[in-house]
C-alpha cells in the first residue's frame, strides 16, 4: 500500500514566479509566488497582510508561453519568514480565476 500523507484536494507545484497584488479597499505592491494549486497559493510578501484580507492577485510567468493568472484570493494566514528579514509567507485560497 502507498503511504500517501498529503491531504489537500489538489496537488501543489513548486514555482518561483513574480506577482502584483492590490488588497481591494488598500494599497498594493510586489510578490514571489512559491507555490500553486488548484485551490491555493503561498507567496512571499515584504510586508504582513491581515487574514480574510481579500486580494486581486496578476502571477507573471516569466517566460511568454505561460500566460498570466488573475486571480481574487482571499489570506488564510500571514507567518514572517523565519531568516528572510522583512519577509511573510502568504498562504490564500483561489477564491475566482478571473478572465
Amino acid at each position: 500500500m502507498l503511504d500517501y500523507s498529503e491531504k489537500r484536494n489538489y496537488p501543489r507545484m513548486e514555482i518561483e514566479c513574480p506577482a502584483s497584488f492590490q488588497v481591494v479597499d488598500g494599497d498594493g505592491g510586489g510578490a514571489i509566488v512559491k507555490n500553486l494549486s488548484g485551490g491555493g497559493l503561498l507567496m512571499w510578501l515584504d510586508r504582513q497582510i491581515e487574514p480574510n484580507a481579500t486580494l486581486m492577485l496578476e502571477i507573471k510567468p516569466i517566460n511568454d508561453i505561460t500566460p498570466p493568472m488573475n486571480a481574487e484570493v482571499r489570506v488564510l494566514r500571514c507567518t514572517q519568514v523565519e531568516g528572510g528579514e522583512g519577509s511573510f509567507a502568504v498562504a490564500c485560497q483561489i477564491s475566482r480565476v478571473l478572465g
